[in-house]
């Protein structure tokens, strides 16, 4: 019986990694195959034009939650934790977003490791380099479970 639960978990978690695209590719993609995308791509350092810090609270909020780019510039987010639970930055499309959290809600001890999200402990830091191709809004949220529904969201305007 344990094993037929497990197998279908399995099943059911490999159809909806495969079906969810989130920015650079699926959610199990390899920094290799990021292509790029509406909400854009992974950048490179030698193109970075600014660093911009990004503070994560646990009052579910990130500080700055509205930030504007130009469209083809390479940014540098230092993403800091500031809590004292993990919250987590992913870069994506609204509705991916939402689905993704979804799928955490049903998977909490997954993390994150792609080149548009990170998941950060209490008092870590790290950097995203992110090239932003076209212009229009890209989001960023918390998915860890209840984060995002909590209002752990953000918005790129890309000009």
């Amino acid at each position: 019986m344990m094993k037929t639960k497990s197998t279908a978990a399995l099943l059911i978690l490999s159809t909806l990694l495969s079906s969810m695209t989130l920015a650079g590719g699926t959610h199990d993609s390899h920094p290799a195959e990021a292509t790029s995308s509406p909400v854009g791509m992974p950048g490179k350092a030698k193109n970075v034009t600014r660093t911009i810090d990004v503070s994560m609270s646990d009052m579910m909020r990130f500080t700055p939650s509205d930030i504007n780019v130009k469209q083809g510039e390479t940014v540098r987010f230092l993403i800091t934790n500031d809590g004292k639970i993990p919250h987590e930055f992913v870069i994506g499309l609204k509705d991916n977003l939402k689905s993704h959290a979804e799928m955490m809600r049903k998977m909490p001890d997954m993390k994150h490791a792609e080149n548009n999200m990170v998941t950060l402990n209490t008092g870590q830091q790290s950097a995203i380099i992110w090239q932003f191709t076209e212009a229009g809004v890209v989001d960023f949220a918390c998915l860890i479970p209840g984060h995002m529904e909590a209002g752990m969201v953000g918005q790129f305007t890309v000009r």
